[in-house]
């Protein structure tokens, strides 16, 4: 398994929240809204975001 580093986390916190700020891009689906959750992840050990889209 890869291991997980602080730049790395970094830069796909990073991506996570491109994607939460330019909405246009992602889908389109009139209403709706973006849930992000934090979880511990055993594996990584460590926290890691979840962005779900719940209509």
């Amino acid at each position: 398994m890869a291991r997980m580093t602080r730049r790395g986390f970094l830069a796909t916190a990073a991506a996570a929240s491109t994607v939460r700020a330019v909405p246009g891009l992602t889908l389109r689906t009139g209403g709706g809204r973006h849930v992000l959750r934090l979880v511990y992840d055993k594996g990584l050990r460590m926290m890691r975001a979840i962005d779900t889209f719940v209509p």
